[in-house]
């Protein structure tokens, strides 16, 4: 059956239908060996698919996975000498690439898939999905209030990034606050309790969008529900 190109290739591995689509404007993908166009039809069982002169693989099955994230792990396929990978945690021979990345120094929910296009979703800041965070400081706070307004009002973390908001915190007791954002810039959180002189002591974080950490242990991981994964594929 012949289908849109772009989409053959984000069901083939982790790519975006975006991505698939900069392959085939950048004249890597081909078709029976002639280079593809955007909007071109394929049929993978008939055609010979290639990126990069490598042939497409099969169509895969979608692969979702939770995972509660250990504190000194690196979000990344790459991997490095003597470096402690969230991979590493994971025994699924499937490439995979994470959802909502989290700093070395943080822990908490991260989501793996070879969905490319509920990557996609989930990842770009237009589609503002809600991520909430448990962050604990080390100083003793003595006027959450005026810690809560500033989060609200917005915070201005230098580096040429503006203003950041929270769209929601809540002060819990023992420095700690729950924090909800849509945004996600680097190390976002960090830099704006350091921009109010506050030093975050542990961050966690518990949902992305409808996805919620649950009970699921640190350090371990889950195939995601079949209702978990319609929540999210439902999220718009």
């Amino acid at each position: 059956m012949d289908t849109i190109l772009q989409k053959i290739i984000a069901k083939s591995g982790p790519w975006s239908r975006r991505k698939a689509e900069a392959l085939i404007r950048a004249g890597r993908v081909k078709i029976n060996g002639q280079i593809a166009i955007i909007g071109q039809k394929a049929d993978q069982q008939r055609d010979n698919i290639t990126i990069d002169e490598r042939h497409l693989a099969a169509a895969i099955s979608p692969i979702y996975i939770k995972l509660n994230k250990p504190a000194g792990y690196t979000c990344t396929n790459r991997s490095f000498p003597g470096e402690k990978n969230i991979f590493n945690l994971v025994d699924t021979p499937e490439r995979l690439f994470a959802v909502g990345r989290l700093d070395k120094d943080s822990r908490g929910l991260v989501l793996l898939t070879n969905d490319g296009g509920l990557a996609q979703r989930l990842s770009h800041p237009r589609f503002q999905h809600k991520k909430t965070y448990e962050v604990s400081v080390k100083e003793e706070i003595r006027n959450p209030d005026s810690i809560i307004a500033a989060f609200l009002r917005g915070i201005d973390m230098g580096e040429g990034d503006g203003l950041a908001y929270a769209n929601d915190i809540q002060y819990l007791q023992n420095n700690t606050f729950v924090i909800t954002l849509s945004e996600g810039k680097k190390r976002q959180i960090r830099r704006m309790f350091r921009a109010l002189n506050l030093r975050v002591a542990d961050l966690k974080r518990r949902t992305i969008a409808s996805l919620d950490l649950g009970n699921l242990s640190e350090g371990k991981w889950a195939y995601l529900s079949q209702q978990e994964i319609k929540q999210l594929q439902n999220n718009k």
